[in-house]
């Protein structure tokens, strides 16, 4: 028989819970069943954080490249449009002033006036706050800088075929007037022969001409007009010798006729016939070849002519001491 104190406590085993307890480890050892879902919580927050924080980080990073791509389109479309209205407010200005009738082709003018007529875009520039918004503006901004480029070289084009149909038509107008001023000159050269008064006139219209000649061809509009005034002047030269000519003859022809006129009244005779009868002295007029006579009688007396008082006839009525008496009673030369 076992004695009281032989006797031995059976203790039960006690349980552990099965939910806490896990498949032993590779080492051996065992770990609780609730760690994998809790490390498998976590590995997930910190995936979605890190995906949060890359896609924070990209968000970022493609509106720092939309920002910079639409800053790039705005200097474009600035630098661009300042260009074109630099030509647009200068030389396209200048060839707004010039009319149809100022060109060669009046089709110039009519382009450029269309090409004046277009209506440039409004800037808008980078005003949106999210990359999706920034790209459209950058397209848009693209789309202007495209257009002030094209349309400053359709500009340009214009103005230069206004500036080049403008003096095609001035050299055109400057060959003509030499033409004509050659053909002016010519004449006056060959119808001023012996009628100028300075034949160095002449010489220099001369020399004009052929100056003018070599010119005519030429494509320098502002030599042509050069060569056509200096025909010019020599033109008027000769035409003020020839009129200076002209009135020195018609003061000699003048002159020559007064002296003749002088000398045809020195040379014509006064005619005339002096007589004296009965105390007084007659003289009556007649042919270019006159006689001074004298015939006087005494008072009461028929005595002869001698015995009469002898009038004093001076100058071309008197005949002084070479007066002398004949019977017929009259004193001749």
């Amino acid at each position: 028989m076992m004695n009281e104190n032989d006797k031995t406590e059976i203790l039960e085993p006690v349980e552990t819970p099965a939910e806490n307890i896990t498949e032993p480890s590779k080492d051996g050892r065992k770990c609780p069943k609730w760690l994998p879902p809790l490390v498998a919580a976590v590995c997930a927050v910190i995936l979605i954080a890190a995906g949060i924080i890359g896609w924070n980080a990209y968000s970022g990073a493609k509106l720092a490249e939309a920002k910079e791509a639409c800053a790039t389109a705005a200097d474009t479309v600035r630098n661009n449009a300042n260009e074109y209205n630099a030509l647009l407010n200068g030389d396209a200005a200048d060839a707004a002033a010039v009319k149809a009738e100022q060109v060669k082709d009046s089709k110039t003018v009519e382009s450029l006036g269309k090409e004046l007529k277009a209506m440039a875009p409004e800037y808008e520039g980078c005003v949106a706050e999210n990359a999706q918004g920034l790209d459209a503006a950058t397209v848009k901004l693209n789309e202007q800088a495209d257009w002030y480029e094209t349309h400053e070289k359709s500009l340009s084009k214009a103005v230069r075929a206004v500036a080049e149909s403008k003096a095609a038509k001035r050299l055109d107008d400057a060959k003509t007037n030499l033409t004509a001023k050659l053909d002016e000159a010519s004449k006056l050269l060959a119808d001023s022969n012996g009628k100028v008064a300075d034949n160095a006139t002449r010489d220099a219209l001369s020399n004009a001409i052929d100056a003018a000649n070599g010119l005519k061809d030429g494509n320098d509009p502002a030599k042509i007009d050069g060569a056509r005034k200096t025909l010019e002047d020599a033109i008027n030269g000769v035409n003020a010798s020839v009129q200076a000519k002209t009135d020195a003859d018609a003061q000699a022809a003048a002159a020559a006729a007064a002296a003749a006129q002088a000398q045809a009244q020195a040379q014509s005779t006064y005619s005339g016939v002096s007589s004296y009868s009965g105390g007084a002295y007659r003289r009556t007029e007649g042919s270019t070849s006159g006689s001074n006579t004298y015939r006087g009688t005494t008072s009461g007396g028929s005595g002869p002519a001698a015995a009469a008082p002898k009038p004093n006839l001076n100058g071309a009525y008197g005949c002084g001491n070479s007066c002398t008496g004949k019977d017929d009673g009259y004193y001749h030369h």
